[in-house]
């Protein structure tokens, strides 16, 4: 595991108040009297708001469905995956060895929560511009081109279309199961079709599990 101040000079910001980077790097299975849950809900608003923002400012003359869309594109867990893959979140995280052995380093639930509690604590330590700084320069980084057509996949929209032309019919989404507390409720989602399930995929929302789960059928009817 690497020492959280490399993590700082990535970020190029120094907390003043270390405990709060030692937190948003604290996953709950750390069993410390703490952990980043609190960090990652006050992140989460934030880079909806920076990201909101940045979007009405970049372009002006877009409706509010098109910015919609730009957002639900980049303000989602596999958005902030890529952000904290950026910076090597991973290897930074307090984990229990179990959660270590279960490849939790990787998992993107656990780098999408630590990016989003990364983002809260240097909210609550230095204010809304400096969040804002930081993470736009990662976002922009990570997506050279921000615009509808390279963002926004709609793999409801494939899917259904291959569907179908394919067998005539189109597919099912059925809710199998949903956990967490409801701040931060995770969907898992199934696709079948005829009598047969395609895929599964879990979100933090409904349609991000649709979208998981249609983008994972895709790939099984094109094998």
């Amino acid at each position: 595991m690497k020492d959280y101040h490399q993590l700082e000079q990535q970020l190029n910001y120094t907390f003043k108040n270390k405990q709060l980077i030692i937190e948003a790097l604290t996953h709950k299975s750390d069993k410390k009297p703490y952990n980043n849950e609190r960090l990652e809900f006050l992140g989460d608003a934030v880079l909806d708001l920076i990201v909101g923002e940045y979007l009405y400012s970049k372009f002006p003359k877009s409706n509010e469905g098109i910015l919609s869309k730009i957002r639900a594109s980049l303000v989602n867990e596999s958005g902030f995956t890529l952000l904290a893959r950026k910076l090597d979140l991973g290897n930074y995280i307090y984990l229990s060895l179990a959660e270590e052995n279960n490849e939790g380093r990787d998992k993107p639930s656990l780098l999408s929560n630590a990016f989003e509690a990364i983002i809260g604590a240097i909210y609550l330590d230095s204010g809304l511009e400096v969040s804002k700084n930081i993470s736009i320069k990662l976002l922009e980084e990570c997506h050279p081109k921000i615009d509808l057509d390279s963002l926004s996949k709609d793999y409801k929209t494939s899917l259904q279309e291959l569907t179908q032309a394919s067998f005539g019919v189109t597919p099912i989404y059925e809710v199998i199961g949903s956990s967490g507390p409801d701040h931060k409720k995770e969907f898992e989602i199934a696709i079948i079709l005829n009598d047969r399930t395609l895929a599964r995929a879990k979100g933090k929302s409904k349609k991000e599990a649709q979208q998981k789960a249609a983008k994972d059928a895709l790939k099984e009817l094109k094998r």
